[in-house]
């Protein structure tokens, strides 16, 4: 109730939604993939920008994370512009993220801003996210992808 110091259903669907993206940033942050796997459901299905078109499962999903892991020195991980609707046991949240950071070699990379959509769903009264799709815009006439747009 509004004034009361209470949270509506909705409200605190989206705090825990919004806990466990934040959750997310921090393990990828922290390079800890058993962080991450706790907030996949086991089945989640990945649309990643890196090929296959998608990722079918946890163990796939965290094969992309090390990868990442081993290229970076130190990596950093940032969601601006984050949306979250919730209703009942499914939810999806929207915004745009960024990977940088150091690579092994030294060289730092700012990285790019993508697309980033969660599909989530409760389970056990525990919210977890169900799909993911990374995109990056393209240039329509040369068919490259548009790295340099910012939020």
């Amino acid at each position: 109730m509004e004034g009361t110091g209470t949270m509506t259903e909705h409200e605190s669907d989206e705090a825990a939604i919004r806990d466990l993206l934040a959750g997310v940033v921090e393990a990828i942050r922290a390079k800890d993939l058993g962080a991450l796997a706790r907030r996949y459901e086991e089945d989640v299905v990945s649309f990643d920008v890196e090929p296959p078109l998608q990722h079918v499962g946890v163990a796939a999903k965290l094969e992309n994370w090390e990868r990442v892991f081993a290229a970076f020195a130190e990596v950093d991980y940032e969601l601006r512009g984050l949306r979250v609707t919730a209703d009942g046991s499914v939810a999806f949240a929207h915004g745009f993220g960024r990977l940088s950071g150091t690579l092994r070699n030294g060289a730092a990379t700012p990285g790019m801003w993508v697309r980033a959509t969660f599909g989530l769903k409760r389970t056990g009264g525990v919210w977890l996210i169900a799909h993911d799709q990374v995109s990056v815009p393209f240039d329509l006439p040369t068919g490259k992808g548009v790295g340099d747009l910012e939020p």
